[in-house]
């Protein structure tokens, strides 16, 4: 199995280096280990969904205003 870094996995999926190694620690990506100080991903392994949106309000809302 091939593995990438966090660098790599940013670039990748559109986020920063820190905001992987986050997902890294919050064991959010599938597969994902520590070999040091370093995170190695799966090459195969996908962006997990974004957990900040947890229910229908917020999305609703957002499309009111952007179409007031």
């Amino acid at each position: 199995m091939k593995y990438i870094s966090t660098s790599e996995a940013a670039a990748k999926w559109g986020l920063s280096r820190r905001r992987v190694a986050i997902l890294c620690k919050e064991n959010r990506i599938e597969g994902v280990q520590r070999a040091g100080q370093t995170w190695i991903i799966p090459e195969t392994a996908e962006k997990p969904a974004d957990a900040r949106i947890k229910s229908g309000k917020y999305i609703k809302k957002c499309e009111e205003q952007s179409n007031a």
